[in-house]
């Protein structure tokens, strides 16, 4: 009789979890614990870009265009998925497909292991064709061209056949790649009063920062100016959450000013310099990276001192994590290079 009561409940807990995997509501969504191996055995690299490609889009067909398989097999293959985790991973609704709290941190996982994947391939295929590893850094626009630029040169000159890959421009962004697994190590600022949970900083140098124009601009040839006097000009100005935005709307506000209303919102140096160069725009950037270009008189600095209460940059670094030697020799390299160290 226990045998047969033990049998019931059994296939109504069964029962129980096979409907509650058929409801979009995530409270009613999960299943009893799946084992590692269940894990191991059901899922794929296949999987994992599946998932990956659905956070992006939030969109079932155009994350099956972008992993080259038939919508049908995606939805096959997220069935497969959810069923092998035992809770759903995203919640469908009008708005298209959002992650559920379990399905963030499956997400995360699922980056984590494709960014690792990659990683390995290019570092097993930089071997096959003689090379010997790849770095990859994000590194903030104003630490390149001084001590970036002299620790990969020195680098490079001792391992001509490391690949070395270099990405991102402002702190937001290097910490982003950081925290995606997307890069090794990172050149810039924590950007959140939280993330020294995630990661170790260890400053590095400096960054002084200069308020520029074009050679001929009007403003060029003012030995006086004040901040006031420049809002009504058109700015070129780094993303919101960036710091060095983030000091700009700081003293335009110990000014008693608001942002000015003609800007353009621009990451990238390169474009920021032909912007620069080719329009009446003001723009406020690192000493490092337009000291070139005030050489040459191809920029002017306006007479307005700023940024004086900017950080400085640092080495970035994932907690806890053990860093390849390459990377560590190239860590050993900024420390050489960096302006607190001399």
């Amino acid at each position: 009789m226990a045998d047969r009561k033990n049998v019931s409940l059994r296939r109504i807990i069964a029962r129980f979890n096979a409907g509650c995997r058929m409801k979009q509501n995530t409270s009613h969504s999960v299943s009893p614990s799946v084992s590692p191996n269940t894990l191991i055995n059901r899922l794929k690299f296949k999987h994992l870009a599946l998932l990956v490609a659905l956070d992006d889009a939030r969109n079932l067909h155009q994350a099956a265009e972008a992993i080259n398989v038939a919508q049908p097999s995606a939805s096959r293959m997220l069935a497969d998925i959810e069923e092998a985790f035992g809770f759903l991973l995203f919640e469908r609704n009008a708005r298209g497909m959002q992650p559920t709290p379990l399905g963030t941190a499956a997400l995360a996982y699922a980056r984590r292991s494709l960014a690792d994947l990659t990683r390995f391939a290019d570092d097993l295929d930089a071997k096959r064709r003689g090379g010997h590893g790849q770095l990859t850094v994000g590194a903030i626009m104003g630490a390149a061209p001084d001590v970036l630029a002299m620790a990969v040169t020195e680098l490079k000159s001792e391992r001509p056949l490391l690949n070395v890959r270099i990405l991102g421009e402002t702190s937001d962004q290097v910490v982003q790649l950081l925290h995606r697994r997307e890069v090794d190590l990172a050149l810039g600022r924590l950007t959140t009063p939280l993330q020294h949970n995630d990661f170790d900083f260890e400053p590095l140098a400096r960054e002084a920062m200069r308020l520029v124009v074009r050679a001929g601009h009007p403003l060029a040839e003012k030995t006086a100016l004040a901040l006031d006097m420049l809002v009504g000009w058109p700015w070129i100005l780094q993303p919101i959450t960036s710091p060095a935005r983030g000091l700009f709307e700081d003293e335009l506000a110990r000014a008693g000013l608001t942002t000015p209303s003609d800007i353009v919102e621009c990451a990238s140096i390169f474009a920021t310099l032909q912007l620069l160069q080719n329009s009446d725009a003001v723009a406020m950037l690192p000493e490092s990276v337009v000291r070139d270009y005030l050489r040459a008189q191809l920029l002017i600095e306006l007479p307005i001192e700023i940024g004086k209460s900017l950080s400085g940059f640092g080495l970035l670094r994932r907690k806890f994590e053990t860093l390849s030697e390459p990377a560590e020799y190239f860590i050993a390299l900024l420390r050489k290079y960096s302006a607190l160290s001399h």
